[in-house]
């Protein structure tokens, strides 16, 4: 199964582990521009952080020299299945964050498959992320079929 791995770049070394994991099952697996850059060196993760904090990500996207967005978009159309990894993160218990909201939104409408790593964080837009149905596997990669 082709698979996007979608959230927070902060949890990049977590991507990296699940990454290698669902490869080791057998998959094909994508991870967020910015997580391949880290992980390759390119950046540190401290200064993605830090360059994040202090103005957004904007200028990280410009850098980039594309659309992450619709890159992104690009490659879960291409893909069978999204598994949000969803961490705890600013107090936040299974964030999702702004982008990987947008990712599962996606998926959603190009019917794809969506698995959630964790139990569907309480935020603002849980009845919304219900509705997109997705598959709740509590850590267990294994249950993505």
């Amino acid at each position: 199964m082709k698979i996007v791995i979608c959230g927070s770049i902060s949890f990049t070394y977590e991507i990296k582990k699940i990454c290698e994991s669902l490869k080791k099952l057998g998959h094909e697996v994508e991870i967020p521009f910015y997580a391949k850059r880290i992980l390759n060196g390119e950046i540190s993760l401290e200064e993605y952080e830090k360059i994040k904090q202090k103005n957004g990500d904007l200028k990280l996207r410009r850098k980039a020299k594309e659309d992450l967005i619709k890159r992104y978009f690009k490659i879960i159309k291409n893909s069978d299945a999204i598994l949000v990894l969803n961490l705890d993160k600013n107090g936040v218990k299974n964030y999702i964050g702004g982008n990987t909201f947008l990712e599962m939104g996606f998926a959603y409408v190009l019917n794809k498959k969506i698995f959630l790593f964790n139990d569907i964080p309480d935020m603002l837009y849980k009845d919304e992320i219900r509705a997109m149905n997705p598959v709740i596997i509590n850590g267990d990669l294994a249950k993505i079929k």
